[in-house]
């Protein structure tokens, strides 16, 4: 078996890894595959590196019918992103608001995260088959459900978790950029900015896209998986009961882990997908300096 022909996974790799840096010797089959395997794990760490906020992996899946072999990035973190000062300092609202906007309205071009919104929609069909306010979803609960009238759960109605937000979760709190400190705005700008050079990215040849379709089919067993990514933005001590709630298919089953996957027909396209790669580790890492910024520099500097 360790002498059986190369498969396309490992030829594409390996004519990307021979025109890096040409073997001074010859390799059995075996240590071809050990040795591009190797080469690619090291500058696939290499890149992730700098990446604290998630644990983020690659591998290269083999070809699959007429598809060709492809990369793809999977998150294995799961949970409360840490939000740092955001979440626990003593920091004005309108700045903390104003850094939560800016990461939930743009983390998702990168990992598999989910924000409030989504949270909701999950209890609506979860819950109220899908209905928004208090009085269609307390309806619900007692003709869908069988509810008894004098029990329905008030604090699982949409007034209930909408009230349950915390200040710095409202968009409506955010300050704007002129009412900002200079630390502040600069790091906001340089997210956007990252947040721009993801989006600019072409699909065909960005490690952060993925197809739902090609999923199912790169990777038997995912349709099987809960749709809800293994992240969250929103905040486990207000909303711990129901995101237990959302997240049990996940815990049974998986989550759907896939923040990319790209399909690489040619060893041409491997340096342009890692080059996409980087994009988006510069936007994670201006997504970290956000979190990690310090609160008392802030109130310094304004």
């Amino acid at each position: 078996m360790f002498d059986a022909p190369l498969g396309p996974h490992h030829k594409l790799l390996g004519r990307w890894v021979a025109s890096m840096t040409p073997a001074a010797k010859s390799f059995t089959r075996r240590q071809a595959r050990t040795h591009i395997e190797r080469v690619f794990r090291n500058a696939v760490l290499e890149a992730l590196e700098p990446v604290t906020m998630a644990d983020l992996r690659v591998v290269i899946l083999d070809a699959q019918d007429e598809r060709p072999p492809a990369a793809v990035v999977t998150c294995e973190s799961l949970g409360q992103l840490e939000l740092g000062w955001i979440e626990t300092s003593e920091a004005p609202i309108p700045w903390r608001a104003a850094a939560y906007r800016a990461l939930e309205s743009t983390l998702g071009c990168v990992l598999p995260v989910f924000g409030y919104q989504d949270l909701f929609d999950e209890m609506s069909l979860y819950y109220w088959e899908g209905e928004a306010t208090d009085e269609a979803a307390r309806q619900c609960q007692i003709e869908m459900h069988g509810v008894d009238p004098e029990e329905v759960d008030e604090d699982i109605l949409p007034s209930s978790l909408n009230e349950r937000r915390p200040a710095w979760m409202l968009a409506s709190n955010a300050a704007c950029s002129k009412e900002l400190p200079s630390h502040l705005r600069r790091a906001l700008a340089k997210l956007r900015a990252a947040h721009r050079a993801v989006r600019r990215l072409q699909p065909e040849r960005n490690a952060w896209h993925f197809i739902g379709q090609e999923i199912y089919e790169y990777m038997p067993g995912a349709e099987d998986c809960s749709s809800l990514p293994p992240l969250t933005l929103v905040p486990v001590e207000q909303f711990a009961r129901e995101i237990d709630d959302i997240a049990r298919p996940g815990m049974e089953y998986g989550f759907m882990d896939v923040a990319g996957l790209c399909p690489l027909s040619e060893p041409g396209l491997i340096d342009s997908w890692f080059a996409s790669l980087r994009v988006g580790v510069d936007f994670l890492i201006a997504a970290q300096e956000l979190i990690q910024l310090e609160p008392h520099q802030l109130v310094r500097v304004r």
